[in-house]
């Protein structure tokens, strides 16, 4: 497959001067999969994508999530440009997060990935309890590259 005919935006090869290669180990766009990858970007917008919310909104929401990873994720989704944070002059002092146009535009390609997942759940935990069963059962085995 040519991967430099992918994600060119509906432009064609010759209007676009260097592509992205998420598959060459110096390409930036790594780092945009590892905060797609992230469950708690996952969560978090689609949370976000139904209105602007605060902080402790979002961690009664996000069940498991901890003060400390809501906040650096939240951090991280700002920084990108995913998410921004309004302060209010209230006393006690508000923040609240909203979702941006960038990353709306993110989480749309991510309600098919959370509905994918909520769909097949069960059939992922059959298959893992079914290798974890073969695996113990058989002899240790050598994977040769």
């Amino acid at each position: 497959m040519d991967r430099t005919l992918l994600g060119l935006g509906g432009k064609r090869p010759s209007e676009v001067d260097q592509l992205p290669d998420a598959y060459a180990s110096g390409c930036p766009t790594r780092q945009a999969l590892d905060r797609i990858a992230d469950k708690w970007t996952v969560l978090i917008l689609g949370l976000l994508e139904g209105g602007p919310m605060r902080f402790n909104q979002l961690r009664r929401e996000i069940e498991g999530i901890s003060q400390k990873m809501l906040s650096q994720t939240l951090k991280s989704l700002e920084r990108d440009g995913l998410v921004s944070r309004k302060v209010f002059a209230t006393v006690p002092v508000t923040v609240e997060y909203a979702i941006t146009p960038l990353g709306a535009t993110l989480a749309e390609t991510l309600v098919p990935l959370r509905i994918w997942a909520e769909t097949h759940i069960a059939q992922l935990l059959e298959s893992r309890a079914a290798y974890d069963r073969d695996e113990s059962d058989a002899p240790a085995r050598l994977d040769v590259a």
